[in-house]
C-alpha cells in the first residue's frame, strides 16, 4: 500500500513500509501486527511516564472540555499563568516565560530575544555564538547556531553567518582550548550578542558529555564580556541528566534558558524560552519606541499543552522522578560499561539518562539507521541513530527491569550487527 506521509530525517528509498504503531502501554509500543517493543529513545527523546499514564490523560480531556486553545494575544488564561508559575519556580534566576510549539521555535524565540535585547539599548551586537558540534533545531536560525553539514549541508546557502567556536568531539583534555577561544572570540568580537549552548552535554552532536566546571566557566566569561549566554536543555533538562534545571546544578548562570521535550511527556506539542528580568526589561517602554518583541506563534501556550506540562511537573515532585532518575542511571551505566567490550563498539558516552554508541557499521550497504531499527525491532526494541552512533534516551519513568532489557536488547542489536 502507497504511504502518503514523508518521514522526517528518512531515505524514503530504502523503506518498502512502515511499522504502523496502533497503540502504546507504559514503556512498550505495539504495532498493527502485534509486535511490541521497549521504547529505547522516548518516542525522539521527550516520553517520561510511558504512553499511557492516565494521570497526563486525564488531565488533558479536564482542559478539552473547558478550553482546548485560546491564544495569548491580548489575554490570558489559567493552564499558561500556572505553568508559567511552576517553571520559574524551578528554573534559578528566571522570571519570564514565553511559549512556543516546539524546540526549534523555542530556540528561535531565543535568538530574537537576545538580538533585539542589544538593539533596544542602541548596542549593534547582532551575531550569535555558538559551539561547533552542537545543535539546536532544524529552522534556519536554529540551523545558524548549531550548524552541521551533515544535517544542514543541503541548506548552506540559506543558512545565516554565525560565529561557530571549536570543541573536541569527546574526552576532557581540549576543553580548556574551547574556553580560551570563547574568551578570544568574545574579546576581539564586540558584534556577538549571544553564546548559545546545550546544557550539560551536546546531543544530536553524538552525546558530547562536559567536563565538570565547562559549564560555570563559560558563564563567568560570558558574563566578563558582557555577552548573554543562551543555555538549550530541550533534550537534556527536566530530568534527563538527572536535575530540572541541568545550568543549575552545573552553576552556571544563563540569561535565557530553553525546555521542550519532557515538558508535556511527550503528550503534546509545546516549548518555553525562560528570560531573567535583566533581559524583560529590555522590551518595555512605550508603544511608540518599538521595544516590544516582535514575536508570536498561533498556538503560544495552548491550554492543552500547558495543563499537561503543569500536570506532569506536578508529578515529578508526587513521584519523586529525580530520585527515582538519579537510581535508575547507575544501573544504566553499569549496563553500558558492559555495551562498551562488545565487537564493532568504538566508543560509549553518558550522563543520567542519555547515551551515545558509536559503532563500527561502514560495512553495511544501506544506513545505520536502517540496520539498527530493524535489527533492533527483532529484540524487541525501538532504537533510532544519529549517523553511527547510536542513541539510548529511555524514558525517565522506567523500570530496573525494563532498563535491563533495553540494555540486553542494545548489546545483541550490536553484536548481530
Amino acid at each position: 500500500m502507497r504511504s502518503y506521509v514523508w518521514h522526517p530525517n528518512t531515505q524514503m528509498s530504502e523503506w518498502d513500509s512502515f511499522q504502523k504503531i496502533v497503540s502504546g502501554d507504559g514503556m512498550w509500543l505495539q504495532d498493527s501486527t502485534g509486535h511490541r517493543m521497549l521504547d529505547a529513545v522516548s518516542s525522539m527523546w521527550c516520553n517520561v511516564w510511558g504512553h499511557s499514564e492516565s494521570e497526563l490523560i486525564n488531565a488533558l480531556n479536564s482542559q478539552a472540555r473547558t478550553l482546548p486553545h485560546s491564544s495569548l494575544f491580548n489575554i490570558t488564561h489559567t493552564p499558561a499563568e500556572s505553568l508559567a508559575e511552576c517553571l520559574v519556580g524551578i528554573c534559578p534566576g528566571m522570571e519570564h516565560v514565553f511559549y512556543t510549539d516546539d524546540g526549534s521555535t523555542a530556540m528561535e524565540s531565543a535568538f530574537k530575544m537576545a538580538v533585539q535585547y542589544w538593539k533596544n539599548q542602541g548596542c549593534p551586537k547582532h551575531m550569535l555564538a555558538s559551539l561547533s558540534n552542537g545543535y539546536h533545531g532544524d529552522t534556519v536560525g536554529a540551523m545558524s547556531a548549531g550548524y552541521s553539514d551533515a544535517f544542514f549541508g543541503a541548506y548552506y546557502s540559506m543558512v545565516p553567518q554565525s560565529i561557530r567556536i571549536p570543541t573536541p568531539n569527546h574526552g576532557v583534555d581540549d576543553w580548556n582550548d574551547t574556553l580560551n577561544h570563547i574568551s578570544e572570540t568574545l574579546e576581539s568580537n564586540q558584534d556577538i550578542a549571544a553564546l548559545v549552548m546545550e546544557s550539560g552535554a551536546q546531543t544530536a552532536g553524538g552525546v558530547v558529555i562536559y567536563p565538570d566546571a565547562f559549564q560555570d566557566s563559560v558563564s563567568q566569561i560570558c558574563h566578563k564580556h558582557d555577552t548573554l549566554l543562551v543555555v538549550d536543555e530541550v533534550a537534556t533538562g527536566l530530568g534527563r541528566l538527572s536535575h530540572m534545571a541541568e545550568y543549575a546544578a552545573l552553576q552556571s548562570r544563563p540569561d535565557i534558558a530553553v525546555y521542550s521535550k519532557m515538558l508535556t511527556a511527550g503528550y503534546m506539542p509545546l516549548a518555553a524560552t525562560l528570560a531573567t528580568d535583566k533581559v524583560y526589561d529590555a522590551f518595555l517602554g512605550d508603544y511608540s519606541e518599538s521595544l516590544h518583541l516582535f514575536h508570536g506563534h498561533t498556538f503560544s501556550g495552548n491550554p492543552l499543552g500547558a495543563a499537561v506540562a503543569h500536570r506532569n511537573l506536578e508529578l515529578y515532585e508526587e513521584r519523586q522522578l529525580l530520585q527515582h532518575v538519579r537510581r535508575i542511571s547507575d544501573v544504566f551505566a553499569d549496563g553500558l560499561k558492559m555495551i562498551s567490550d562488545a565487537p564493532r563498539v568504538l566508543d560509549v558516552r553518558y550522563k543520567g539518562l542519555l547515551a551515545g554508541i558509536d559503532v563500527d557499521i561502514t560495512h553495511n550497504a544501506q544506513s545505520a539507521n536502517y540496520t539498527i531499527y530493524q535489527i533492533g525491532r527483532k529484540n524487541d526494541i525501538y532504537l533510532r541513530t544519529l549517523g553511527d552512533t547510536i542513541l539510548v534516551v529511555p524514558p525517565l519513568a522506567i523500570s530496573g527491569d525494563e532498563l535491563s532489557q533495553i540494555i540486553t536488547g542494545v548489546l545483541n542489536t550490536i553484536l548481530a550487527l
